[in-house]
């Protein structure tokens, strides 16, 4: 296979929108800051808005001016002479051709399509047509890749009509977190973890995406999706993945992506009785967060609908490493903190040689994975607690932390925005941390077995009060397989 060409611009559609603006040039912009851009990169930005590149210019110094590092002015004047605007509408051929004068001399240009995925396929037509879609080009799409495992597969048959697959680069932007990527240093560059990561001696894993936003004006979108496919099908799936997938042979992309779809094919499949008894749909009511009042979700629809804003249930993994092992998947909107973890719950210890008094303080080993709001990995170990005790050896539980923002407190080091490392790696061609189209496909197909069990039983969301862990039987579903949220 051929050496794969370093990426000399991005054509960055939808770039008026509020992931442009905030995540994508703020990326761009710290990565030219860290010397990270190639010497004559070039980012065209390209929306439906009719601007000039100085009003252009003007909002983007602004969105970046309102960020707690601030602008730079060397920087800026720098990240400047790259950024251009493209007023068009690169639905249509002619609106693509509107592009070709900014990228005259660009060889290896990719293309970020931060617009609707409904867009997709007539984008790619329209830069077939304009002759920009190259051997040396490369696409990148945003969540979400259709609603469902037929609607995803023709998207990617669209795409596929015009890009190779080693072309497309599916973003989730979960996998450009340090601590994700911390995952797998963790697991896999050390002797202590990989030996123990097995059902032999972990009990379970917990994985938790709550939110304390509500819906708000995004209601439309929000309302065909739910939180079944808007945040369980790709992110927490592809923390499943990381966690329970086996030892890659090496980092190349394939190798670490071949371990994650056998995980995906390892998930057992749901049947109507199944989500019953391992699965709660719930929406949210009014209720209180932050100190504030807030309305329902169906006050915010303007009307009733069975839409669930949160999901919780057991996922099983059927393979050898993993059989007996329950993971718990919960994921919100208006929970009382904001908070992306992952913890994985060792089995406690066979028997206790530290006589009564010690029996109550007795804990089993736990791994806590923070994701945000602070990046952190904590180690729960017993310890003998401090001073005299009758009866036997009192012992306490303590955290190892490998908190990236202790660590490198004081250090000049910033919390990198996660679109950075991802951004650097499809200008070098690095795909290992997106998604390949047969995982989009076999999260789908999981996904879709869920809600076609829910539909199936009838299962319609529980109310909860915004500001809550959500319905009640979120906490009876864990309890009634033995076991606790991590709260």
């Amino acid at each position: 296979m051929p050496a794969t060409p370093q990426a000399d611009a991005i054509v960055l559609f939808g770039a008026t929108g509020d992931l442009a603006r905030r995540m994508l040039l703020a990326s761009l912009y710290f990565l030219d800051a860290d010397g990270f851009l190639p010497k004559d990169f070039r980012i065209v930005a390209t929306a439906r808005a009719d601007l000039t590149r100085d009003a252009f210019l003007e909002q983007t110094h602004t969105t970046l001016a309102e960020r707690p590092e601030g602008v730079d002015a060397a920087v800026w004047t720098r990240f400047a002479a790259r950024l251009n605007y493209v007023g068009a509408d690169a639905t249509t051929a002619e609106g693509a051709q509107k592009l070709k004068p900014a990228l005259e001399g660009c060889k290896a240009p990719f293309f970020y399509l931060a617009i609707s995925p409904s867009l997709y396929e007539k984008v790619c037509i329209s830069l077939a047509a304009a002759g920009l879609a190259t051997d040396d080009t490369r696409i990148v799409l945003e969540k979400p890749i259709g609603r469902d495992l037929e609607t995803s597969r023709h998207i990617n048959t669209s795409l596929g009509a015009v890009f190779d697959e080693n072309q497309i680069f599916r973003i989730d932007h979960y996998l450009g977190k340090e601590t994700v990527q911390n995952l797998l240093a963790l697991r896999f560059a050390n002797t202590l973890f990989e030996p123990l990561w097995n059902n032999l001696t972990i009990d379970h894993v917990q994985i938790t995406v709550a939110e304390t936003e509500g819906v708000g004006a995004r209601w439309p979108y929000y309302d065909e999706y739910g939180a079944l496919r808007d945040m369980l099908q790709n992110h927490m799936l592809q923390l499943l993945c990381l966690v329970a997938m086996e030892p890659p042979a090496d980092m190349e992309p394939d190798s670490v992506r071949n371990e994650k779809v056998k995980v995906l094919r390892s998930l057992r499949r749901f049947t109507r009785v199944d989500v019953q008894a391992a699965s709660v749909r719930g929406q949210y009511t009014s209720g209180v967060v932050g100190g504030k009042s807030v309305e329902g979700y169906e006050a915010e629809r303007g009307e009733k609908t069975g839409t669930e804003t949160f999901v919780a249930l057991r996922a099983d993994i059927d393979n050898w490493r993993w059989a007996g092992v329950p993971f718990f998947l919960r994921t919100g909107k208006r929970m009382p903190e904001k908070r992306t973890q992952v913890a994985i719950q060792f089995k406690p210890v066979p028997h206790s040689i530290f006589g009564s008094a010690s029996t109550g303080d007795l804990a089993p080993n736990r791994l806590v994975i923070d994701l945000q709001p602070d990046e952190d990995i904590k180690l729960s170990l017993m310890n003998k607690a401090p001073g005299l005790s009758q009866g036997g050896m009192r012992l306490q539980s303590l955290p190892l932390s490998l908190s990236l923002l202790r660590t490198y407190e004081g250090a000049g080091g910033r919390r990198r925005i996660a679109y950075e490392r991802l951004l650097l790696d499809v200008i070098h061609g690095d795909a290992t941390l997106f998604v390949r189209r047969d995982e989009v496909d076999e999260a789908w197909r999981w996904v879709d077995g869920v809600a076609d069990a829910w539909a199936e039983a009838g299962l319609r969301p529980k109310p909860y009060a915004a500001g809550s862990w959500g319905p009640s039987g979120a906490f009876a579903l864990i309890e009634r397989f033995g076991r606790d949220w991590s709260d």
